[in-house]
């Protein structure tokens, strides 16, 4: 028995459809290679072949917006099938997981495919509108669609997501990261905010030449985050309590995506949500939260940002 899975979408500076068709299905060298993701052929052609697959998945199907790129995803991965239509995968899929991570895309193409019963990841972040994610919402109730970083399986975090380095009381939680708050600020509150017992119920604007936020968690503690936009690849994560401080940097991208992409498929046998329903909303409210607090310059609680 094989589940068949659709890689659907391609968005600008994303190779996503090409590290997870490769961690699912394997890859092509030469394909991969002449892709034109050489970050990606870097940190795929370092693994050992025993670290490939993810349960029964196999990438049948793809698309993008693009033939030629289809084309290059379908050579490094040995996909078989490219339809010219998306839409044509329903019948011939078991699930589906939608590689981009422009938000505003997310509902028209995962809708579908939900609405015919087939398992859907969706790309981080899930959605940037209330509205969208009202209709997400029953689909993460009923353990058929999945949507979050990477990062929160981060093999860096080990060690103190299993509490085996103590802290003790944290007084400052610092994140920072590339790019923008919208598009990557949901990598470090997926990273942290499992770290940690209180909950996000405010974000404030700081005043930065960046995007830089202070999320104030529900026992008082205050957790910084900075997305430097154009700078040298950075993913750190910083917890400085009275016990002790330390700083991680999280690099294994093969490893966080093949986490995460045995949880989606642990998603489709045991037909229930992975990664708590609660805790993805909370996720994505606290990122809209942040996206309007950079917008007006003020605070926003988490309260403002309605509960689908």
């Amino acid at each position: 028995m094989v589940t068949r899975v659709g890689m659907l979408g391609m968005s600008e500076g994303n190779g996503h459809p090409f590290s997870f068709s490769a961690i699912i299905n394997g890859y092509s060298e030469s394909g991969l290679r002449d892709a034109g993701w050489p970050g990606i052929y870097d940190y795929v052609c370092r693994r050992h072949a025993s670290e490939f697959g993810v349960g029964d998945m196999h990438v049948t199907h793809a698309w993008t917006q693009h033939a030629e790129q289809t084309a290059r995803l379908c050579a490094a991965a040995a996909i078989p099938n490219s339809p010219a239509d998306y839409l044509d995968m329903i019948d011939e899929v078991d699930a589906v997981i939608i590689a981009r991570d422009d938000p505003e895309t997310h509902r028209r193409l995962a809708i579908p495919f939900l609405e015919a019963g087939i398992p859907v990841f969706v790309d981080k972040p899930l959605t940037l509108a209330s509205a969208d994610l009202r209709c997400f919402a029953r689909y993460l109730r009923q353990g058929v669609l999945m949507s979050c970083s990477g990062m929160r399986y981060a093999r860096e975090l080990d060690a103190i997501r299993t509490r085996q380095v103590d802290h003790g009381q944290l007084k400052l939680v610092r994140g920072t990261i590339v790019k923008d708050w919208t598009r990557y600020g949901v990598h470090l509150l997926d990273a942290i905010l499992p770290l940690l017992d209180a909950h996000p119920v405010a974000v404030q604007p700081l005043p930065a030449g960046h995007d830089s936020v202070a999320v104030i968690m529900s026992d008082g503690m205050i957790v910084t985050i900075d997305a430097l936009g154009d700078a040298p690849a950075i993913f750190r994560i910083e917890l400085q309590g009275n016990r002790h401080i330390s700083h991680v940097d999280i690099t294994d991208n093969f490893s966080m995506f093949h986490r995460m992409l045995w949880e989606f498929w642990r998603m489709i046998v045991e037909k229930r949500p992975m990664v708590p329903v609660p805790t993805t909303l909370t996720v994505i409210r606290t990122l809209m939260a942040g996206q309007l607090a950079l917008a007006t310059g003020k605070e926003v609680s988490l309260d403002a940002i309605e509960l689908p």
